[in-house]
């Protein structure tokens, strides 16, 4: 017996809608106080980089939700950081919601991590962000570790190739067009030796207190100049003003008349 297909059922068709009704919080807190440091001096000096942008985003510690497999089986995942260039900065994010983002992906992610996290960060994950994210650049550190940086970035053939350091041990990425490296430095109260971005001049990516902060030592240094400065035409003019009284003086002596000069 055959069955003939009803061509108004195919016409009528959807496919399923993808979840809406998605966690953005499992309430599981970062590793440390350093690890959530860590996390925020990337965000933010990016943030300070970009600060004339408004094409980007970039997070921390926010799900990102990627396959309806993925919600069904609560496999979530959350980087420590990314960055997506290329977005509307604007929009307002709870997550990172790929099917909501034209399919957009992490163009950078780092991991921060630590002795019970290392084997995944570099095993299960850096295989996703690969084979399914096709993440640009994949970086993992342990705050601390400072020897623990490692990155790769993606090649052509859609592979990850690992990244080698430069004389300074810092790792380029190129899809942000910066380095990664590492400053021993106090933050927050807590001195330890940080990831940071550094430009393509070597110069290190401040953050917004920091950037501030140089401003305000740029405008003391340019008033410093400008009393010096000041302080140095005073000289000068008293030095001019003795030694036009100089020239007087020796005049009278020989009996010339001063006023002539």
């Amino acid at each position: 017996m055959t069955t003939e297909k009803n061509p108004a059922a195919i016409v009528d068709w959807e496919p399923p809608m993808p979840p809406t009704d998605l966690i953005f919080d499992d309430g599981e807190p970062l590793e440390s106080n350093r690890h959530r440091i860590a996390m925020n001096v990337l965000i933010r000096s990016l943030q300070q980089f970009f600060a004339d942008r408004n094409d980007f985003f970039t997070g921390g510690n926010m799900f990102i939700y990627y396959s309806s497999t993925q919600v069904r089986n609560r496999d979530f995942r959350g980087p420590d950081f990314f960055a997506v260039l290329n977005v509307d900065g604007n929009n307002p994010r709870q997550g990172w919601v790929v099917w909501e983002e034209n399919g957009r992906y992490p163009d950078v992610i780092v991991e921060l991590m630590s002795p019970s996290t290392a084997g995944i960060d570099k095993g299960i994950k850096k295989n996703l962000y690969e084979q399914t994210f096709r993440t640009s650049d994949y970086f993992v550190y342990d705050p601390f570790d400072p020897n623990s940086l490692q990155g790769w970035h993606l090649d052509d053939n859609q592979q990850y190739q690992p990244l080698l350091p430069n004389e300074r041990g810092w790792l380029w990425c190129k899809r942000l067009g910066l380095w990664l490296g590492t400053s021993e430095g106090t933050i927050d109260r807590e001195t330890a030796v940080w990831l940071r971005f550094y430009d393509v001049a070597g110069n290190l990516v401040l953050l917004p207190e920091e950037a501030a902060a140089a401003q305000t030592q740029a405008a003391v240094t340019q008033a410093e100049i400008a009393v010096a400065q000041a302080q140095a035409a005073v000289a000068e003019a008293e030095a001019a003003a003795a030694q036009v009284a100089r020239l007087a003086a020796r005049l009278r002596e020989l009996g010339e008349n001063p006023d002539m000069l």
